[in-house]
């Protein structure tokens, strides 16, 4: 599977770019954006970070609200036309993609899933459209902590890894941008802990995150049947459940 350019070792020290929402809710199929962030950074050089607010159209629950601090009203009164925003946001992604810049995102399989089905909402076109190929590579701190550190106890919100690898926010989590800076110095940490990650060639580190990821899953999905859960558990796709 063609996941665009390939970078080789060394990779930590090149152009990164950070992506994260918040939204109405944790649906990835009907949920919708209310605010981005897309962060490029080139290590020891550069941060650039970009932000939007977002109309997203419908009601802003209040326990979302109540995460990311953005009322229905607030929205509505400041927020862009979704339609608008999500074009600029899908561009700005496929146009890094497209020069070989991983995307690095905290469980991406959310952020993204939950874009491709805005952008099709939208009539609008997906990443994978845009690219002409599958999304990547893209990097995930979430899945690269559950697979390096499997058998470790405890919570694995962004939160709760930024604690263990001494990861310091200038702000409050569960800000679009704030979560980005965090997940990107959390990218490093990991590195720092497990140097090999950026002895990989960054597809190869894809399809190895895609791997362990879906092995979580299928685990994840046995250990719910074993308990008698309902529900459709955790999808074993990674880094996109496609729209379309």
């Amino acid at each position: 599977m063609d996941n665009g350019p390939d970078i080789g070792p060394g990779w930590i020290r090149r152009p990164l770019l950070g992506f994260d929402t918040e939204t109405t809710g944790v649906d990835v199929t009907g949920d919708r954006v209310v605010t981005a962030a897309l962060v490029h950074r080139v290590p020891g050089v550069s941060t650039e970070v970009t932000t939007w607010l977002i109309d997203p159209g419908v009601e802003i629950p209040q326990e979302a609200a109540a995460i990311h601090g953005i009322t229905t009203e607030h929205a509505r009164a400041h927020g862009r036309q979704p339609a608008e925003a999500l074009e600029e946001i899908a561009a700005e992604l496929a146009r890094h993609l497209a020069l070989g810049t991983p995307v690095v995102a905290y469980n991406a399989a959310f952020d993204l899933s939950l874009m491709d089905h805005e952008l099709v909402r939208h009539g609008l076109p997906t990443l994978p459209d845009r690219l002409g190929h599958s999304v990547g590579p893209v990097l995930d701190p979430l899945v690269i902590d559950r697979w390096k550190d499997r058998y470790r106890s405890g919570k694995r919100r962004l939160g709760d890894l930024s604690e263990l690898y001494g990861i310091i926010s200038d702000g409050e989590l569960h800000t679009a941008e704030v979560d980005v800076l965090a997940t990107l110095d959390l990218l490093e940490a990991l590195v720092r802990r497990y140097p090999e990650l950026d002895e990989s060639h960054l597809v190869d580190l894809h399809h190895r995150q895609a791997g362990a990821h879906a092995a979580w899953a299928n685990g994840f999905n046995d250990w719910r049947t074993e308990q008698g859960l309902e529900g459709p558990g955790a999808s074993p796709l990674w880094p996109v459940q496609s729209a379309s």
